[in-house]
């Protein structure tokens, strides 16, 4: 058999977006298209001769699709597969195998997108599980030694010598204001644990109002808020103040990333709901969902922290707390929802997926 790669009938496969195989009865792989070298990282001369199945560290199920086909037992097969790698993230794929002729495969392998966005939903609740241990851990710790400095600063600050009261006060000042400025960073982060999650009949447009409201009271030239609604989402049980909190972090932090827009005038927030149907939300299938999007056409979020945003304590704002968005991330996930980001510069989309009734 001629090397694939070098017979013009399959220079047409090289402008597929969709990574391509080919390979023969003994499960060497004889040719891959670009798209494929990119999937698998993996260049074509590192993939020519190599046993397919044996690029995976679970490969035997994939073997076994490969030896169907050449029995001809399926025209076509198709079968969803998680195909692990050493040292390397797994590829979730739609694996399609189909016999050329009687010693030759054809595998087609496709990112399983809903699959990846599972597991990417997964890795965030789980993520945002630990941080809230660990944000609930590290307040208690902080919280009970504080009134201790602060009662202690307070006691010695009342046996100062009076030739040297005036002096010695400024130190024991700073003592008691840095304290109680670590607790209220304290009260701050226990905040979404502390108040109870009151459940009522939420309208979503009322919410995107009261904070368009507020916003545009704060930043009222420059800045324009557009509404984008879709009228026939229906009511639905929630807390309405926790919502209103969550949009009004995310678009306060938007105006805040649009001063200098808002200084040229040109400055936009995009309010805009609709309604998705059958989406997966934490590992449920619901039906419908309400899909909230609040855009601006700011600078987009640095790159070093864009993975990170919602963690607590990281902030892309000189002087801001980085606490908005995790506690906005804690009030979506307790309304059974998720909150997801996209970046770039001149678009910041932050997309909130609710269940609706």
């Amino acid at each position: 058999m001629s090397e694939a790669g070098s017979d013009p009938m399959y220079a047409g496969l090289d402008l597929l977006s969709t990574s391509v195989l080919l390979v023969d009865a003994g499960g060497e792989v004889r040719y891959a298209n670009p798209a494929a070298e990119n999937l698998l990282e993996l260049s074509l001369k590192s993939l020519q001769r190599a046993p397919l199945p044996d690029l995976f560290t679970n490969g035997a199920e994939l073997s076994a699709l490969c030896a169907q086909a050449l029995a001809h037992q399926y025209a076509d097969l198709r079968q969803d597969l998680s195909l692990q790698r050493a040292g390397r993230e797994p590829l979730h794929v739609i694996c399609s195998v189909s016999a050329q002729g009687s010693s030759e495969l054809l595998v087609e392998l496709r990112e399983n997108v809903q699959q990846l966005k599972l597991d990417r939903e997964e890795r965030i609740l789980d993520q945002s599980q630990a941080n809230k241990e660990l944000i609930r851990n590290l307040a208690h710790e902080i919280k009970n030694p504080l009134g201790g400095i602060r009662g202690a600063a307070q006691l010695l600050e009342l046996e100062l010598p009076p030739h040297h009261l005036l002096e010695l006060q400024e130190y024991t000042q700073v003592i008691i204001k840095e304290a109680d400025r670590l607790q209220t960073l304290v009260d701050r982060l226990l905040a979404p644990h502390r108040k109870p999650h009151i459940v009522g009949d939420v309208n979503i447009h009322e919410v995107c109002e009261r904070v368009r409201s507020l916003i545009l009271a704060e930043f009222p030239t420059g800045l324009t808020i557009r509404r984008d609604y879709d009228a026939s989402i229906p009511e639905f049980r929630g807390d309405m103040e926790q919502l209103i909190q969550v949009v009004l972090n995310i678009a306060h932090n938007a105006a805040q990333a649009l001063r200098s827009r808002i200084a040229q005038g040109d400055a936009e927030i995009v309010l805009r709901t609709r309604v998705a149907r059958q989406v997966t939300l934490a590992k449920v299938r619901y039906g419908l969902a309400l899909d909230l999007h609040i855009i601006d056409n700011g600078p987009g979020i640095a790159p070093e922290i864009r993975d990170r945003i919602f963690y607590p304590l990281v902030s892309g704002r000189e002087g801001g707390s980085g606490l908005g968005l995790t506690l906005a991330q804690t009030f979506v996930q307790q309304h059974l929802g998720v909150i997801e980001c996209e970046s770039r510069p001149g678009l910041t989309d932050f997309r909130i997926l609710l269940p609706l009734p």
